[in-house]
C-alpha cells in the first residue's frame, strides 16, 4: 500500500467513554435488541426511534450484526484499538480526510482506514451498503472486509496488498530515473486491469446497484510487488460514509435508463472530496459524482501511465518569471496534436523508445477522449475496456514480433 505522510494526528475521539468496555458490553447484549422502529446515526450517537414518541439509544455494532444477513466482519472496537495500540501506532498514511494503519487483525494483515461520517445516516442504509460493498468481488480491486463504527467515525478494513502506488512506481523522489514499470506492455496491462476493475464498479456487480468511485487517481492505485498488476483501493469508501448516495435498479428504472449522477449528500457546505487534477469541471462545478467523473479521473491515469507525469505540477516559466500549473492533460493534448514526433517526445523516457507508436497515440487519444469537457464525449467504461483490450492484443503482437521481452529483467518495487 502507499505510504504517504507519516505526521501523526491526535485522535481525541479514540479515547472516547463509549470504545472498548462500552462496545464489549453492546455486543453481549445485541440479541435483546428490538427489531422494530427506524435508526439513524447523528453524529454523536446511534439512536432508534419506537413507535412512541420517545426513543432510546441502541449499541451500533449489535445493530449491524443484527440486520446484515450473511456478515461481513464487524469488528469490536477493542481488536481496532489493540491492532494500532490505542491508536498510537505509526499511521501508514494521513492526509486531511483519512488517516489509514497497516496492522494485524485476527491474525491477517490489514489496512485500517478511519474516516469521518459526511452526514447523519440510517442504520438500515448503512447495513445495506456494507453487505452490498462486501459480497463484490474482483481481481482489480483491494477487497473490504468488514467494518466498524466509533463516534463520527468508521473504521473500515481491507484486505493488504503488498507493493506501491502507481504514483510511486512511476515517479520515486529517491531515484527518478527508475520506474520498474519499464517495459510497454507492463504499462498497457496495468491500464486494461483498472479499466476492468472501473467497468466492474459502474455496471458488473450483479448486486442491483450502481457505483461510482469517486477517488480514482494513481495514488489510489496498488502495483502488487511480485506481480505488477493492478488493483483499485478504496471502493465502497464514498457510499459508506456518506459522501454520495447509491443507486439501485429500481432507481435506473424510474430514470429511463438514463445514466444516475452520484449526488452529494448532506448539506451543500459539505467540503468537495476529490483531488486537484483529477476531478472533472462539471464535478468542480456541482460536486455531484458520476460515471463520468470517474472516466475524467481515469483518463488523467491512463495520460499518467504513457508520460510517467503528474496529474499537475508547477514549473518555473522564465518568461514569466514564475511557476505555472501544468496539466498532464495539457501536455498530452500538445503532443498528439503536434504526431509522432510530438508523442514520441512526450511519452516516458525510462521506457526507452521500445514500444508500437501507432498504440502509443491511440492510448494517448483515448485517455484524452475521457477528459473530454464535456462529460456526454467521454466514452462509457464498457467501450473503454473494449479498445484497451484490443490494444493489449496490439501490443502483445508488436513484442512478438520484436522478438518478445528481455528475460533477464529483474522486478523490484525499491529504488536501485
Amino acid at each position: 500500500m502507499p505510504r504517504k505522510s507519516t505526521s501523526q494526528k491526535s485522535n481525541k475521539s479514540h479515547k472516547s467513554s463509549s470504545s472498548t468496555d462500552a462496545n464489549s458490553s453492546l455486543l453481549r447484549n445485541y440479541n435483546s435488541i428490538p427489531s422494530t422502529g427506524s435508526s439513524y446515526y447523528n453524529n454523536d450517537s446511534w439512536v432508534t426511534a419506537s413507535n412512541s414518541s420517545c426513543g432510546r439509544r441502541n449499541p451500533p455494532l449489535s445493530r449491524l450484526r443484527e440486520n446484515l444477513s450473511k456478515k461481513p466482519n464487524i469488528y469490536d472496537l477493542s481488536e481496532i484499538s489493540a491492532a494500532t495500540n490505542n491508536f498510537s501506532l505509526k499511521p501508514f498514511s494521513s492526509s486531511l480526510s483519512s488517516t489509514s494503519w497497516k496492522c494485524s487483525i485476527r491474525g491477517q494483515s490489514v489496512i485500517l482506514i478511519q474516516r469521518k461520517f459526511r452526514r447523519p445516516m440510517n442504520v438500515s442504509e448503512l447495513v445495506d451498503r456494507l453487505g452490498v460493498i462486501c459480497r463484490s468481488h474482483h481481481s482489480s480491486f483491494v477487497k473490504l472486509m468488514g467494518a466498524t463504527i466509533s463516534g463520527n467515525y468508521i473504521y473500515l478494513v481491507y484486505e493488504y496488498i503488498q507493493g506501491g502506488s502507481l504514483a510511486d512506481c512511476l515517479r520515486n523522489p529517491r531515484n527518478p530515473h527508475f520506474t520498474v514499470l519499464s517495459d510497454w506492455l507492463t504499462r498497457v496491462k496495468i491500464a486494461e486491469e483498472i479499466a476492468h476493475g472501473l467497468e466492474y464498479i459502474h455496471h458488473s456487480t450483479g448486486l442491483g446497484c450502481n457505483f461510482v468511485h469517486n477517488h480514482i487517481k494513481s495514488t489510489s492505485i496498488i502495483i502488487s510487488t511480485n506481480t505488477l498488476n493492478a488493483k483499485i483501493c478504496h471502493f465502497g469508501t464514498a457510499q459508506l460514509c456518506g459522501e454520495i448516495t447509491m443507486d439501485t435498479e429500481e432507481d435506473s428504472k424510474k430514470r429511463g435508463g438514463k445514466m444516475p449522477e452520484f449526488k452529494r449528500s448532506g448539506s451543500g457546505a459539505m467540503k468537495l472530496e476529490g483531488i486537484r487534477g483529477y476531478m472533472a469541471p462539471e464535478f468542480q462545478q456541482t460536486g455531484v459524482a458520476s460515471e463520468k467523473s470517474d472516466v475524467y479521473a481515469f483518463g488523467v491515469v491512463i495520460l499518467e501511465l504513457l508520460s510517467g507525469q503528474e496529474a499537475l505540477k508547477h514549473r518555473f516559466d522564465e518568461e514569466w518569471g514564475g511557476y505555472v500549473r501544468v496539466s498532464v492533460i495539457e501536455t498530452a493534448k500538445d503532443a498528439v496534436e503536434e504526431g509522432g514526433g510530438g508523442v514520441r517526445r512526450w511519452v516516458d523516457k525510462r521506457l526507452k523508445d521500445s514500444y508500437p507508436v501507432d498504440v502509443v497515440e491511440k492510448l494517448a487519444r483515448l485517455g484524452l477522449e475521457c477528459v473530454a469537457e464535456d462529460p456526454v464525449n467521454r466514452a462509457d467504461m464498457g467501450r473503454v475496456v473494449g479498445r484497451i483490450s484490443h490494444l493489449y492484443i496490439e501490443s502483445q503482437k508488436w513484442v512478438e514480433k520484436m522478438g518478445g521481452l528481455p528475460t533477464d529483467f529483474s522486478v523490484s518495487l525499491a529504488p536501485r
